[in-house]
């Protein structure tokens, strides 16, 4: 018979907030985390403000941490991964290895909160030469500078004074298979852009963009002030190569606005690099035998077609990007239904 207990795979954003809403809701979660310690990519990648609330990352990331850890209804398991899988809804045996350790667990339900990771632009295509020129970097290299408050040329370390952001990097590409827009790169970019202005004053930015795609409340948030306060510069154009000229980088492309070729040079450039699906959710998605879409994230919607947390398996939900794009407020959103859903299925089978 069933613990009742719910088991959430994933210990970022998505995974604590499900288990959170867990607790919340009168039930017991058991979260389970790869790593040594919770936050997720926002943590591991050295992220430095969230876009949109602009909220310290490893200051939000702590606090949703906290509220789990001191919550006697979640159970952590560090370094712990999935091995093993049987069961159905209201009665699934989960096999665990958890510091090095074999457990048997039994849980009525499961929350997959797997995650994403960043597209790799020297994968197989040589994107823009970021293999090449090291002042070729990722949203993600500049974030972990942003965090240390110290910009610099790879290169040389110099502070950079042109600094360029190409958007759509392995993302809306149908070359690679990666078709989707990944959601949040256009208001992380411009989130960036007004942190370098900030840091670096005398600095010009440059985005260079196929559409400015803001959600939401990033567009009064984030798009306007980043032209109209701080005067980072927005360019229509597809960029087709980066070169080296001097000790600077050489931009050709098109200025689709005006159309006519482009060339500028930069100091550094920044590639906006999209969501593809973890590792990790690749391979629970195996394991657990969940159907996946043909990106390799997680099929959601469940038997109606229409959950957004539901998948091909009754009792077994998906919170956050392991299902697609996400930026944290769906993560979070779709991890409180989540953790309802969840709790729903488990007491039915406990009345």
């Amino acid at each position: 018979m069933s613990s009742g207990k719910i088991l959430i795979i994933g210990g970022g954003p998505a995974g604590l907030e499900a288990a959170r809403s867990v607790a919340e809701l009168g039930g017991e979660a058991i979260l389970i985390e790869k790593r040594i310690g919770l936050g997720g990519t926002p943590i591991s990648e050295g992220y430095a403000k969230l876009t949109h609330h602009w909220r310290d990352a490893s200051e939000a990331m702590a606090e949703l941490a906290s509220a789990v850890t001191g919550n006697a209804n979640v159970e952590v398991k560090y370094q712990a991964e999935v091995k093993g899988f049987s069961g159905s809804a209201g009665d699934f045996t989960v096999q665990i290895e958890a510091n090095g350790k074999a457990e048997s667990l039994n849980v009525g339900a499961v929350i997959v909160a797997t995650g994403f990771q960043h597209f790799d632009p020297g994968r197989a295509t040589q994107y823009y030469n970021y293999y090449s020129f090291p002042d070729v970097i990722t949203i993600t290299d500049l974030e972990k500078m942003l965090k240390e408050n110290k910009v610099v040329r790879p290169s040389n370390g110099e502070t950079p004074k042109k600094i360029a952001f190409i958007q759509c990097v392995g993302s809306r590409d149908r070359q690679i298979g990666n078709e989707y827009c990944s959601k949040v790169c256009c208001g992380v970019a411009s989130k960036q852009a007004i942190e370098l202005r900030e840091q670096i004053t005398d600095s010009k930015v440059f985005i260079f963009y196929i559409d400015m795609r803001m959600y939401g409340y990033w567009e009064p948030e984030i798009y306007w002030p980043a032209q109209e306060k701080y005067k980072v510069n927005y360019v229509k154009g597809v960029i087709s190569e980066v070169l080296p000229k001097g000790n600077q980088l050489l931009i050709r492309g098109e200025d689709t606005t005006m159309s006519r070729p482009m060339e500028v040079t930069m100091d550094l450039v920044v590639l906006s690099v999209g969501m593809e699906p973890s590792a990790g959710t690749r391979a629970i998605s195996q394991l657990l035998g969940l159907q996946q879409n043909k990106y390799g994230f997680i099929e959601a919607g469940g038997a109606s077609g229409i959950d957004p947390v539901g998948t091909s398996k009754p009792g077994i939900f998906v919170a956050g990007a392991a299902s697609g794009p996400s930026d944290l407020d769906d993560s979070f959103a779709q991890a409180g239904l989540a953790a309802a859903r969840a709790a729903a299925a488990v007491r039915k089978v406990l009345a």
